[in-house]
């Protein structure tokens, strides 16, 4: 075997990089699908106030001996319900109340982390254990990954629709509410089935970047989407092959290439713009004669 072959091949050799590997995979098509609705819709904030608001049902979970993903998707939800009813009932604008909730839900979970012993360590609930997955671990994430596609697949054009015009939507008779709810319980589930790979706090950036990235390198929709998978897809195998050479976190390894791949496109879209800012403009008058 060649040197280069063999260094490409290294990381496969071992078992907790194959399962780094799968679930990364995993993770990467309903976050990326899930990414280009929330972009679309402004709701950055919302997967942010929801990612960090888990913290409290995974302590909670343990505490009662439920599952965690169990806890954190119950507390996701709950968040987003309150941010809702804040939003609805209060002059206050919808970014501040996310603010105003997802902070404070973050700290009760701290405090209630600190209060009991646990044997979960706060590192893994913060930036995930990825190199420490089981195989249970990745079946878990493959079922979650398999609802959260097939969801958005069956209701792409309503959530579409939604997002762009929901006042339109609700005219043409469109379960408005039940698109919201149901897009909140999917950013929810995804964000569980992140928790474990990339933890509370880079589950965001995995949420949010293949997005932003293909929002800025295409016009229609359903290239959004394929460029976002494959960007999501890209980045997350690139990301853990690059960890095992630097001999770095995985996670925030994707993260990095994700960040370097944004800063490309954005990089590129200035340079379209000034290059047709130097364009000289044709004139609609006609020429005379």
């Amino acid at each position: 075997m060649s040197p280069v072959l063999d260094w490409f091949m290294q990381p496969f050799a071992f078992e907790f990089m194959q399962k780094a590997f799968i679930i990364t995979f995993l993770l990467s098509v309903p976050m990326a699908v899930l990414s280009c609705f929330l972009v679309l819709k402004g709701w950055s904030l919302m997967g942010d106030a929801i990612s960090h608001a888990v913290l409290p049902g995974i302590v909670l979970a343990y505490i009662v001996g439920a599952p965690l993903a169990a806890g954190a998707f119950a507390a996701g939800m709950a968040c987003a319900m309150a941010t809702g009813f804040l939003d609805r009932n209060s002059r206050i604008k919808q970014d501040t109340v996310m603010g105003v909730v997802f902070s404070g839900m973050f700290g009760l979970g701290l405090v209630m982390y600190v209060a009991i012993q646990t044997e979960v360590h706060l590192d893994h609930i913060l930036f995930g254990n990825i190199l420490g997955l089981t195989w249970g671990d990745v079946t878990e994430t493959a079922v979650i990954s398999i609802i959260c596609s097939l969801g958005m697949a069956i209701w792409r054009k309503d959530l579409l629709l939604h997002a762009f015009d929901a006042q339109h939507a609700r005219a043409i008779g469109l379960k408005v509410q039940l698109l919201h709810y149901g897009l909140l319980a999917a950013i929810s589930l995804a964000i569980v089935g992140a928790l474990k790979a990339s933890g509370i706090i880079l589950a965001i950036a995995l949420l949010i970047a293949p997005g932003a990235i293909a929002f800025l390198v295409t016009r229609r929709f359903e290239t959004m989407l394929g460029v976002a998978v494959a960007v999501a897809v890209g980045s997350s195998l690139a990301g853990v092959f690059a960890s095992f050479h630097l001999d770095s976190a995985p996670a925030p390894t994707i993260v990095l290439v994700m960040t370097g791949l944004f800063i490309a496109a954005f990089i590129r879209q200035q340079m379209r713009f000034a290059k047709l800012s130097r364009q000289p403009r044709q004139s609609s008058d006609p020429t005379p004669s």
